[in-house]
């Protein structure tokens, strides 16, 4: 690797240009991930209060966090938002981005909607679940209405037996999980 001068560090006697910790890149190109399971959050906490929120706040939001607007624009396109977007659907739209697929996105949704401490069961409670897994699955067009009302049927009689919370391990096979 060449400098400026021509000449590599070490050569003059100076430090090598090595990071002292892991920085988090920053999205550049329209082809970059951009978009964390830590970055939704932060936006979750930004501004999940709020229900609604506006292009233009979520935009801004976005845009400060680094994250590239062509990412922010192709989410979207995934549904027929207005002025304003319902957040929620917002968060589980950027779960599917993350997630690849519909359980998998589920999976992400939980670990971000948890109140539970870091590396715990990330409960959340049903009705969120399964608000989020029916607009989802409501998106994807492989997936019935009456394999979305069996599935959450099934994932209901589990979380009745947790004080109505949705576990990971009622939705995803434990080698699913650790892998």
């Amino acid at each position: 690797m060449m400098f400026c001068s021509g000449q590599l560090p070490l050569s003059k006697g100076e430090p090598l240009p090595v990071k002292e910790r892991m920085e988090m890149p920053l999205a550049t190109e329209k082809t970059d991930a951009g978009l964390t399971p830590g970055l939704l959050k932060v936006l979750h906490k930004q501004l999940s209060s709020k229900g609604m929120v506006t292009t233009a706040d979520l935009r801004e939001k976005w845009k400060h966090l680094g994250l590239p607007e062509e990412q922010l624009e192709a989410i979207l396109q995934l549904d027929s938002f207005g002025e304003e977007v319902e957040w929620m659907k917002l968060l589980a739209l950027g779960c599917s981005v993350l997630g690849g697929s519909l359980l998998s996105s589920m999976k992400q949704a939980c670990e971000i909607l948890t109140r539970d401490p870091e590396g715990g069961a990330a409960r959340i409670p049903f009705e969120t679940f399964s608000f989020l897994y029916s607009y989802l699955a409501g998106i994807d067009e492989e997936i019935s209405e009456t394999e979305t009302k069996a599935f959450l049927q099934g994932i209901k009689e589990q979380a009745d037996q947790h004080s109505g919370m949705v576990l990971i391990r009622h939705f995803l096979p434990y080698s699913f999980i650790f892998y």
